[in-house]
């Protein structure tokens, strides 16, 4: 496993992510504890996860399986650099009460215990935004983080799916109060959707922040979904399905599929190992639901893409340019 420093940090994580939202959902305790141990085993030692997944009824349960695992013990948690989100409402029984989502002292204070408490850990290590809050000010949020950190129940702050001028809005902030900032954002980016790299991920890197990507196959469409339906083994689902209702993607998507058949590479590990290749990427989170695919992602990081292929993969899949040239003279 290869690893880099968390944005301008000196935090020292591993260049793949281990996504859990499929944890609970999608896979059962004892497999998500297999996964778990083969990643630790692999190298990767920056597991993410929030505390809505596990998702309806069962908001928390995927924390609650981390949570078994570092009762293992064994050094797990030790090893491990810990993510985890705050912002969806976390109501059970379709009650949705006030105070307990988004990014209020009180919600934060209040999230930030229950998670700890489902996660079995004294600390977490990243702890991130799931989404801009567009009622609380910022300096109310920096004063909660603040606390927190020194109260030692978190040590860093990180954001998601913010637009570049949050961000900066954020961190210009922080700078003012005197407080350390967001050093990390998880946005989506992959090869079919570059839209970050207008803003986004030049902000972060601007502000010193770690870019972690999510959904690097989008949703499967990368992960060589045109083969499969041909072959009979899968049928693509949910947000690949929609894009490939567009003639013109499919017709990219097949082109992105028969570049890399001629040269010999598997669609899924190359597009993970082109967001490898990207600046400012610390390393795309991968969510595996088996072994299998936990190991086709772990070949990713050693797979080298030379230049006839990313060029190739910038003709089909050509970037939206930087801003304002993207938009404007």
């Amino acid at each position: 496993m290869k690893y880099t420093q968390l944005g301008r940090t000196g935090l020292k994580v591993s260049r793949l992510v281990l996504g859990t939202m499929n944890f609970g959902p999608q896979t059962d305790e004892a497999a998500s504890h297999g996964i778990m141990d083969s990643a630790l085993g692999a190298g990767i030692n920056f597991f993410d996860t929030a505390n809505v997944y596990g998702w309806g009824e069962n908001k928390g349960r995927t924390e609650e399986i981390i949570g078994s695992w570092f009762a293992k013990g064994e050094g797990r948690r030790d090893k491990v650099v810990l993510a985890t989100k705050v912002y969806a409402n976390m109501g059970t029984d379709g009650e949705v009460w006030p105070n307990h989502d988004k990014l209020s002292a009180l919600n934060i204070r209040r999230a930030v215990d229950a998670s700890l408490k489902r996660l079995q850990t004294d600390h977490i290590d990243l702890y991130q935004f799931h989404h801009i809050d567009r009622d609380t000010p910022v300096e109310e949020i920096w004063q909660a983080i603040d606390v927190l950190i020194q109260q030692g129940k978190i040590l860093y702050a990180g954001s998601s799916n913010f637009p570049g001028w949050k961000i900066a809005q954020t961190n210009e902030t922080a700078r003012r109060l005197g407080s350390y900032g967001l050093v990390s954002e998880q946005c989506l980016y992959n090869l079919a959707e570059r839209r970050a790299e207008m803003e986004v991920i030049p902000a972060a890197q601007e502000y010193g922040l770690g870019v972690i990507p999510w959904s690097p196959l989008h949703g499967g469409l990368l992960g060589g979904v045109l083969k499969k339906e041909n072959e009979g083994s899968r049928r693509a689902s949910g947000r690949s399905a929609d894009a490939l209702a567009n003639t013109s993607v499919r017709e990219k998507v097949q082109a992105y599929e028969d570049l890399l058949d001629k040269h010999g590479l598997e669609p899924g590990e190359a597009a993970l190992a082109w967001l490898l290749t990207r600046p400012g990427v610390t390393g795309p989170i991968v969510g595996p639901r088996t072994a299998e695919q936990l190991q086709s992602a772990l070949r990713a990081v050693e797979l080298e893409l030379n230049e006839e292929v990313l060029t190739s993969l910038d003709d089909i899949f050509p970037g939206p340019g930087p801003s304002p040239e993207a938009f404007a003279w």
